[in-house]
């Protein structure tokens, strides 16, 4: 007893401390950001028919000159955190259990972290400084989302070779064996989450206040899991995530962009998949997943009937378009968010 009353203090002293470190710095590196002039353009948003999307640019365009970038202050934060603390934790005695191998596991986590992180950064640059249209170092559309793919399939071969996983729980079924079938799965999966979050991260605090609803989901389920490693990354990452929050929220100071927005998807879907909760993992983003579908069927139909099918996507904006203001959204998606994240948990241990 006395055991697993130490580990729930040790995580929650991890949190506060990651949330007090990033409190620290979240200011100066606002005013690097703008030193950097790493702040939202004006941008002018066109259809598959070459028609100016009005909708876009008019709630887009009001947030013009805050800075992007919020996402290289938490990966940052996370990942020396983790090195630094991680090592002392076993060192001063405290016992750290495994459900896996610990390298691979770690391995996986800030290869994610970090490469989706890195192939953010590089469209928030190019997107920034307009180098998309000199053609300097630019990739379209396609061949970031191949990139996308091509790092989701390392991650799942990862943990299929190294980590033996290759089976997902299906609430009320029982275990469902994919074998080498979980590799195109789980690759979809991850893509799935990180264009999802990315679509989602349009209001001020809207994707982040929903992802740290899922974190603490997750944090329960890594906790129970005893997954001592998963469980103190989470940690870290939900106290910088809360003073990050704190400068997200209406009206937003700084926003995660893409270096963010594309790393905490992805790696938000691979923790599902660590932890074998594939089923739980789609309802507890189920923001993400709703913000995502509607976006993706505008898409289709403007691609193959060459109209809309939503008055406007992704959700968000459909509401913001019919009237309801940012701040109602988004406080509404959280409420959304806090339930769905119970109802996951529930079916986690059905």
């Amino acid at each position: 007893m006395k055991s697993y009353i130490d580990m729930i203090s040790l995580y929650l002293g991890l949190l506060i401390f990651s949330f007090l470190i990033t409190s620290i710095l979240v200011v100066p590196f606002i005013d690097l950001l703008y030193k950097m002039k790493l702040q939202r353009r004006k941008q002018v948003t066109i259809d598959f028919q070459g028609k100016k999307l009005g909708i876009f640019d008019k709630f887009g365009n009001v947030k013009v000159g805050t800075p992007i970038g919020g996402g290289i202050l938490i990966i940052a934060v996370v990942s020396v955190l983790y090195l630094i603390l991680f090592p002392l934790i076993s060192f001063f005695g405290t016992q750290i259990n495994l459900a896996y191998p610990l390298k691979p596991e770690l391995n996986i986590l800030f290869f994610t972290f970090i490469s989706f992180g890195l192939l953010g950064l590089y469209d928030d640059i190019l997107k920034t400084f307009g180098f998309e249209k000199s053609g300097f170092f630019g990739l379209k559309m396609k061949q970031k989302f191949a990139i996308q793919w091509i790092l989701a399939i390392i991650v799942s071969v990862l943990l299929f070779q190294n980590l033996k996983i290759d089976i997902i729980n299906v609430p009320f079924f029982g275990v469902l064996d994919l074998g080498w079938l979980f590799v195109p799965f789980s690759s979809f999966i991850i893509v799935g989450f990180a264009n999802a979050y990315n679509i989602t991260d349009g209001l001020d605090g809207l994707s982040s206040g929903v992802l740290l609803i899922c974190l603490f989901a997750f944090w329960i389920l890594a906790f129970a899991a005893l997954d001592t490693p998963l469980t103190v990354f989470l940690a870290l990452w939900i106290g910088s995530l809360i003073a990050f929050l704190y400068f997200n929220v209406y009206p937003a100071r700084i926003f995660l962009g893409d270096v963010g927005a594309l790393a905490f998807g992805a790696t938000l879907a691979v923790i599902g998949l660590l932890i074998g909760k594939t089923v739980a993992l789609i309802v507890i983003g189920g923001i993400f997943i709703v913000e995502g579908t509607s976006s993706l069927i505008q898409l289709l139909s403007w691609r193959f009937r060459k109209k809309r099918t939503l008055p406007a996507a992704p959700l968000h904006l459909w509401l913001q378009n019919i009237g309801w203001e940012e701040p109602k959204i988004v406080m509404r998606a959280w409420l959304a968010a806090i339930m769905l994240a119970v109802l996951g948990l529930w079916l986690a241990y059905v």
